[in-house]
Protein backbone atom coordinates (compact mmCIF):
# COMPACT_ATOMS: atom_id res chain seq x y z
CA UNK A 1 0.00 0.00 0.00
CA UNK A 2 0.88 3.15 -1.09
CA UNK A 3 1.42 6.03 1.81
CA UNK A 4 1.29 10.04 0.82
CA UNK A 5 4.78 10.50 1.93
CA UNK A 6 5.46 7.69 -1.21
CA UNK A 7 3.12 8.87 -3.49
CA UNK A 8 5.26 13.04 -2.76
CA UNK A 9 8.79 10.94 -3.01
CA UNK A 10 8.00 9.59 -6.34
CA UNK A 11 6.38 13.11 -7.68
CA UNK A 12 9.13 15.08 -6.91
CA UNK A 13 11.46 12.33 -8.33
CA UNK A 14 10.07 12.19 -11.79
CA UNK A 15 9.78 16.36 -11.47
CA UNK A 16 13.79 16.15 -11.04
CA UNK A 17 14.14 13.93 -13.07
CA UNK A 18 12.02 15.73 -16.04
CA UNK A 19 14.25 18.79 -15.00
CA UNK A 20 17.39 16.71 -15.77
CA UNK A 21 16.46 16.04 -19.00
CA UNK A 22 14.71 19.03 -20.26
CA UNK A 23 16.48 20.83 -23.20
CA UNK A 24 17.70 24.22 -22.46
CA UNK A 25 16.59 27.22 -24.69
CA UNK A 26 19.21 27.95 -27.02
CA UNK A 27 21.13 24.15 -26.41
CA UNK A 28 22.32 22.52 -29.64
CA UNK A 29 21.54 19.29 -29.65
CA UNK A 30 25.10 17.82 -29.46
CA UNK A 31 25.57 19.92 -25.97
CA UNK A 32 22.17 18.56 -24.79
CA UNK A 33 22.83 14.93 -25.53
CA UNK A 34 26.44 15.44 -23.88
CA UNK A 35 25.28 16.89 -20.78
CA UNK A 36 22.65 14.57 -20.00
CA UNK A 37 24.19 11.80 -21.04
CA UNK A 38 26.62 12.85 -18.61
CA UNK A 39 24.20 12.05 -15.90
CA UNK A 40 22.26 9.79 -17.22
CA UNK A 41 22.85 6.24 -18.82
CA UNK A 42 21.92 5.63 -22.46
CA UNK A 43 18.62 3.64 -22.82
CA UNK A 44 19.38 2.33 -26.33
CA UNK A 45 17.46 4.39 -27.88
CA UNK A 46 17.00 7.95 -29.51
CA UNK A 47 14.56 9.18 -26.33
CA UNK A 48 16.66 12.34 -25.72
CA UNK A 49 17.18 13.37 -29.29
CA UNK A 50 13.29 12.81 -29.52
CA UNK A 51 13.03 15.11 -26.39
CA UNK A 52 15.48 17.52 -27.77
CA UNK A 53 13.46 18.22 -31.04
CA UNK A 54 9.71 17.96 -29.05
CA UNK A 55 10.65 20.69 -27.07
CA UNK A 56 12.82 22.72 -29.72
CA UNK A 57 12.64 21.60 -33.32
CA UNK A 58 9.42 19.91 -33.47
CA UNK A 59 9.65 20.64 -37.57
CA UNK A 60 12.63 18.32 -37.78
CA UNK A 61 10.42 15.14 -38.53
CA UNK A 62 13.20 13.47 -40.43
CA UNK A 63 15.95 13.49 -37.14
CA UNK A 64 16.01 10.60 -36.24
CA UNK A 65 16.33 9.00 -40.03
CA UNK A 66 19.92 11.75 -40.30
CA UNK A 67 21.24 10.26 -36.75
CA UNK A 68 20.73 6.84 -37.63
CA UNK A 69 22.17 7.65 -41.64
CA UNK A 70 25.41 8.89 -39.57
CA UNK A 71 25.39 6.12 -37.34
CA UNK A 72 23.86 7.27 -34.43
CA UNK A 73 20.99 4.36 -33.47
CA UNK A 74 21.00 5.70 -29.85
CA UNK A 75 21.50 8.98 -27.99
CA UNK A 76 25.42 7.78 -27.46
CA UNK A 77 26.24 6.78 -30.88
CA UNK A 78 25.15 10.05 -32.16
CA UNK A 79 27.73 11.57 -29.81
CA UNK A 80 29.89 8.71 -31.18
CA UNK A 81 29.56 8.28 -34.67
CA UNK A 82 27.70 11.45 -35.99
CA UNK A 83 28.87 14.73 -34.08
CA UNK A 84 32.39 15.07 -32.72
CA UNK A 85 33.33 17.37 -30.15
CA UNK A 86 36.22 19.93 -30.46
CA UNK A 87 37.14 19.75 -27.34
CA UNK A 88 37.66 17.64 -24.36
CA UNK A 89 36.36 20.24 -21.62
CA UNK A 90 32.57 20.56 -20.84
CA UNK A 91 31.95 24.29 -22.42
CA UNK A 92 28.71 26.41 -22.34
CA UNK A 93 27.01 25.59 -25.66
CA UNK A 94 27.64 28.35 -27.91
CA UNK A 95 23.61 28.59 -29.15
CA UNK A 96 21.41 27.06 -31.83
CA UNK A 97 18.06 28.77 -32.89
CA UNK A 98 15.15 28.12 -32.27
CA UNK A 99 14.23 24.86 -34.65
CA UNK A 100 17.11 23.61 -35.45
CA UNK A 101 18.75 20.45 -35.21
CA UNK A 102 22.07 21.68 -36.13
CA UNK A 103 25.19 21.72 -33.30
CA UNK A 104 26.87 24.66 -32.20
CA UNK A 105 30.56 25.34 -33.33
CA UNK A 106 31.74 23.44 -30.63
CA UNK A 107 31.32 19.99 -32.89
CA UNK A 108 31.56 19.19 -35.97
CA UNK A 109 29.42 16.89 -37.76
CA UNK A 110 30.58 13.59 -39.55
CA UNK A 111 29.63 13.79 -43.40
CA UNK A 112 29.30 10.19 -44.97
CA UNK A 113 32.75 8.71 -46.11
CA UNK A 114 34.26 11.09 -43.22
CA UNK A 115 37.10 9.17 -41.05
CA UNK A 116 38.29 10.50 -37.63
Amino acid sequence: METAIDLQAESFVRELAAAIIAPRGGECLACYLDRVLRDAPCDGSLHLARTYRNALAPRAVALEGRLESGGGFCDCEVLMNVYWSKTDEVKPCHGARRGSTKPCDLWLRRRRGDRW
